[in-house]
């Protein structure tokens, strides 16, 4: 007798991640009332970077307990609003902005000439993605590319379409590219540079095996995204955004040829390419943070609808419209940060931090730097800057490894290392922000990604076998 499993489908469906989000509120805080508070001591010290809070090894203390009510389910999201509000005036102003870039059609005139380009020269397809993803991965590794890549998510998903694969692919070329520049890292100022600051050891020395970690983190990241945009061109029923994807054709279909030279697109689309330009040296010589490339973004996105002759009251609904767009992902990002409000407010992240340190004593030598990555992955889960979990953990980690018998060199590259698992947090707010600009739901997005998370966690281990086993790295 047939049956009919639509039913029980629909019921086992993942929720809204806006719904996971605020479920792992309520874990955190039940959580709270359970982990005693605690903290440690912290000086401002001065660094090349300038002033930064570093926690003093040996100094924690419990302090009496703080019980939170369940009132802050409610309020703790309204916090995180306060707390990102940098981060998310950059999403809003970047939804607008590409809002009124796709209105102008320049998008939809690039992506077709590239795509006519690639048709004709087979070959340059092969290289498409590792070059792309090779170029995101140096700008992860060298100056931190995160919520960067947010604006190219929306130019690379139309183009990966064209090409005949998915969404997820136009989504890995900018963030997994990025991603794996930004944890393989051999030269990351927020991540390397701070951390070796704090721990005392000579600005960027290593050198000679971050580059091994970048080039084989790239490599593997690259073969992943080349292997399975292969396996859905040949089969488009595997992508687990198909449906998605058939949604969006009514809007990006492609029309038969290329589309013919266009002064107008052109100039859009060169302005555009100007700004992306501006943008690094911004980030590189200018030590640009969001607040910065959000007003470019801004003043691009007006400049672009000129040049595109929409008008001023059709670039102001086109913005407005754009940004609405985001606004899913702003109330995902804010509770995401209200993970963080919960763990601050009721003194149990030293708690953990203290915890795992004390962890470490006890175990073999040759196991305590995948140990060490281990903690810093679950401090990554609430602290998602690279710059504030090198400055909550690394006056730890550091004295720790040398009771422990590592090197220090070898507690920043496990804190390093940790990144490879911020692809599929949801709580990190660049996650949510680049699923948030593809419309992809993140539940959708961690199963794809969950294998892969499996093999860069396995990477992760066996990278931090030689500096332990085979040789003293300083």
């Amino acid at each position: 007798m047939p049956h009919d499993n639509a039913p029980l489908l629909q019921r086992l469906a993942m929720p809204h991640t806006l719904v996971v989000v605020m479920l792992l509120v309520v874990v955190v805080l039940a959580v709270s009332w359970v982990v005693p508070s605690g903290e440690y001591q912290r000086v401002s010290v001065q660094t090349s970077d300038g002033a930064r809070t570093v926690t003093v090894a040996g100094t924690y203390r419990e302090v009496p307990k703080v019980r939170l009510g369940p009132e802050m389910v409610l309020e703790s999201p309204i916090r995180g609003f306060l707390d990102a509000a940098l981060l998310i005036c950059f999403l809003l102003v970047i939804g607008g902005s590409f809002g009124i870039f796709q209105e102008t059609g320049a998008v939809e005139f690039g992506i077709r000439r590239l795509t006519h380009t690639i048709a004709a020269r087979p070959y340059l397809e092969g290289l498409l993605i590792p070059a792309l993803m090779v170029v995101f991965s140096l700008a992860g590794s060298i100056f931190g590319m995160a919520e960067e890549v947010i604006p190219f998510v929306v130019i690379f998903i139309p183009l990966a379409r064209r090409l005949g694969y998915d969404s997820i692919v136009g989504v890995s070329i900018p963030f997994l590219g990025a991603a794996a520049g930004f944890a393989a890292a051999f030269f990351n100022p927020f991540t390397v540079g701070i951390a070796q600051s704090i721990a005392g050891l000579p600005l960027y020395s290593g050198l000679g095996y971050r580059l091994v970690t970048w080039v084989v983190g790239t490599a593997v990241m690259i073969a992943w995204v080349m292997r399975y945009a292969r396996r859905v061109k040949e089969n488009p029923d595997i992508s687990p955004v198909r449906d998605i994807d058939l949604a969006r054709e009514e809007v990006d279909r492609d029309p038969a040829g290329a589309a013919a030279w266009d002064a107008r697109h052109v100039a859009t689309l060169g302005l555009f390419v100007l700004a992306m330009g501006l943008l690094v040296v911004g980030v590189l010589a200018w030590q640009w943070y969001i607040d910065r490339i959000a007003i470019l973004f801004l003043g691009l996105g007006i400049v672009l609808g000129f040049a595109g002759g929409l008008g001023p009251s059709r670039i102001a609904r086109t913005f407005v419209a754009g940004a609405k767009d985001m606004v899913g992902v702003v109330f995902i990002v804010a509770c995401a940060r209200a993970l963080l409000v919960i763990a601050q407010d009721a003194k149990i992240l030293d708690t953990m931090l203290y915890g795992a340190s004390s962890l470490l004593t006890v175990l073999p030598r040759e196991v305590i730097a995948q140990v060490m990555f281990v903690v810093q992955s679950v401090i990554n889960f609430f602290i998602h800057s690279g710059t504030a979990q090198a400055a909550l953990t690394m006056p730890i980690m550091s004295p720790l490894a040398d009771l422990v018998g590592v090197t220090r060199q070898t507690a920043v590259y496990a804190f390093q290392l940790c990144e490879f698992i911020n692809p599929i947090l949801p709580t990190s707010a660049v996650t949510m922000g680049v699923l948030g600009a593809a419309k992809i739901p993140w539940e959708r997005w961690a199963r794809w990604f969950l294998p892969l998370m499996f093999v860069l966690v396995a990477l992760s281990f066996a990278l931090l076998v030689p500096p332990v086993l085979f040789f003293r790295w300083e």
